[in-house]
């Protein structure tokens, strides 16, 4: 029997390895189609390039390696029945459960790896690549300026006729300060640069105009040339320096972090109740009918925005929860997954009787796409509070599992075997004779 078993994991590890190199390779190559204005504009070193698409390895492989599971075991079981190796298993009496016993093993061997995987590497290659993203995005802040377009920063509008390499030229930049005269400035060229650590902005222009008029005498305006001149746009709010930044997004925390999280924010809400109780009754005893019915109406005033403010807080932090909560159980649900199209894709395999790669891959994309689209669609409810967010994630998993499940008995019981190739071919035929008939 262990001859048998390491027969069957060597059956499996061969197509799920090419399996992972090729769907990660078309996610990375997504990503490099998504980066490349990126690495053009910001002009890039090699070095930067290369870290953002390792860094970028990670996120890629917690959805590659369950669909490369999916479509490993598809092709591989769908070879053995091809080749008639399921009936000479059978008549030696060996079962399916036996068959699929290392299989199972081994997918739950590397879920319980992707749950380490995505709880200790994913949030720490993510949180590395956000500062790398932010990092190369103010690499060169010209490039934030569209020629022929008005850029809004904070109170100013810059414009710009055109941009050659770092050089941006026929400049206008409006100050907004002044909302009924803005201050205009204009310049034949100038050059933007970062300063304060990426929290400024700094114009270096030349050969320009000052326009400004006065907001207290609206007939005294004044025009100053000059050769060269320098005006800093600070307070950007995009603060930053070499270092790391140690703010994380829910993507780049552990599940021990986030439940931490979680349990500051439970407290927060008791602590907001508790307020909004003792603000409640506090404005019950308001007299509208006292002496003093300005001071009453400062009171009620006073108690309904702090009965306010302790609602939205509450909010906030039941919306924070939600969102915590289902990023745990996603990182767990997708790990699990591993297990579950095992489960699905064997049974497959056996009974579409299709080794081809072609017909693999597209039943597997198609399952992972449900998947996929059930799992984001589960997200978004439970971010709005319309499903809970463990039922959200696991959703998936318990359709396919049972699915699963009830396909494996079926393989077990020969109850029906599917050819389908030919029940593509079959629709297809199908849709191109409805089509013809319209015409």
């Amino acid at each position: 029997m262990k001859i048998l078993e390491k027969y069957i994991l060597k059956e499996n590890l061969q197509p799920f390895i090419i399996s992972l190199i090729v769907t990660t390779f078309v996610m990375l190559f997504d990503r490099i189609l998504d980066l490349l204005n990126l690495i053009i504009e910001k002009k890039l070193d090699i070095v930067t390039i290369v870290s953002i698409f390792s860094l970028s390895l990670p996120f890629m492989l917690a959805l590659t390696v369950p669909m490369a599971v999916l479509l490993a075991a598809i092709m591989s079981f769908g070879r053995l029945s091809v080749d008639n190796e399921l009936v000479a298993f059978k008549s030696c009496g060996i079962n399916i459960y036996n068959l699929l016993k290392s299989t199972i093993i081994a997918a739950f061997l590397l879920s319980i790896f992707m749950i380490y995987f995505n709880n200790a590497v994913l949030p720490e290659t993510n949180h590395k690549l956000r500062n790398m993203m932010i990092k190369a995005n103010y690499r060169k802040p010209v490039t934030a300026i569209k020629p022929g377009v008005f850029t809004e920063v904070k109170k100013y509008t810059i414009y710009a006729k055109d941009r050659i390499e770092d050089e941006l030229v026929g400049v206008l930049i409006y100050n907004r300060e002044n909302s009924k005269f803005p201050e205009t400035i204009s310049a034949e060229k100038g050059k933007i640069f970062l300063s304060d650590g990426g929290n400024s902005l700094q114009a270096v222009l030349y050969n320009g105009q000052m326009h400004e008029r006065d907001a207290k005498n609206p007939s005294k305006y004044s025009i100053y040339n000059f050769e060269k001149f320098t005006l800093n746009l600070p307070d950007l709010g995009y603060k930053f320096n070499d270092a790391e930044s140690d703010h994380r997004g829910d993507r780049e925390l552990s599940s021990k972090a986030m439940w931490e999280i979680i349990e500051k924010k439970e407290k927060n809400i008791i602590s907001s109740q508790e307020n909004l109780k003792k603000y409640t009754e506090k404005l019950a005893l308001v007299n509208p009918d006292s002496l003093k019915p300005e001071k009453s109406k400062k009171e009620k005033k006073k108690y309904k925005n702090m009965i306010n403010m302790e609602q939205d807080r509450i909010t906030r932090s039941e919306k924070d929860i939600r969102r915590y909560k289902v990023e745990i159980h996603k990182k767990y649900a997708i790990a699990v997954a591993c297990l579950v199209f095992v489960l699905v894709g064997a049974p497959i395999g056996m009974m579409t009787k299709t080794s081809g790669v072609g017909m693999a891959f597209s039943v597997s994309a198609i399952i992972f796409m449900i998947y996929y689209a059930i799992l984001s669609g589960g997200e978004d409810l439970a971010d709005r509070g319309t499903i809970e967010p463990w039922f959200s994630m696991w959703i998936s998993n318990i359709v396919l599992g049972i699915i699963g499940i009830y396909l494996v008995i079926m393989s077990v019981k020969e109850n029906k075997v599917i050819n389908l190739q030919e029940v593509l071919v079959n629709f297809k035929d199908k849709v191109f004779a409805l089509v013809k008939r319209k015409k």
